[in-house]
């Protein structure tokens, strides 16, 4: 005779939970401004640094130098411009040339996706254009992080930590795929 668990229940209900208690979460939860405000600095200096590594990048956003950028995620607004060094200052300005509206509601879903490597859903208004060359900076440009870790403490440890740290990634990532409800195939592209 097959019994049961008596904790069979929250290996089912534990991550429907744990979605509505993040959604409840992220609803009711405003950090303070100047929080935001240096979240947003830092943001911008991380993909500054990201872009430094790319020339071809940097001379893509240099031709767009002046353009307004918006995205745009819930409550959060974030207004870029390019400047002639093909780098991205933070702007505050009326209107937009781009406006890119992230329109995942759910911050879980949203990180699920992008653990899977996938872009997140996004409506695009405004200049075709400078959507392309978007579109490109984010099909192209990565991070290094083994690099920048090499600089650090040397390329051996650093070959090692981001190997590590792949493997990581990847059972996350089928860990993310196989979730009962999500409706992802685990053999899907990262």
């Amino acid at each position: 005779m097959a019994t049961q668990s008596p904790f069979s229940w929250a290996a089912q209900a534990l991550p429907d939970l744990a979605a509505q208690m993040a959604h409840k979460f992220s609803n009711s939860f405003q950090p303070p401004e100047w929080v935001v405000d240096e979240a947003v600095n830092r943001m911008v200096l991380f993909l500054n640094h990201v872009l430094m590594s790319e020339p071809e990048a940097m001379a893509r956003l240099a031709r767009q130098k002046g353009q307004r950028i918006e995205l745009v995620w819930e409550r959060v607004q974030l207004q870029l411009t390019p400047t002639p060094a093909g780098l991205l200052a933070r702007g505050h300005f009326e209107g937009f040339d781009l406006r890119l509206t992230v329109t995942e509601d759910s911050p879980v879903t949203l990180a699920s996706a992008l653990a899977r490597g996938d872009k997140p859903k996004v409506r695009i208004e405004g200049d075709v254009q400078l959507a392309a060359e978007i579109n490109w900076l984010i099909d192209h440009v990565r991070w290094d992080a083994e690099e920048d870790l090499a600089r650090l403490i040397g390329d051996a440890p650093a070959h090692t930590l981001a190997q590590a740290a792949r493997q990581a990634m990847t059972a996350l990532r089928s860990f993310v795929a196989q979730r009962p409800g999500t409706g992802l195939r685990t053999g899907s592209a990262a």
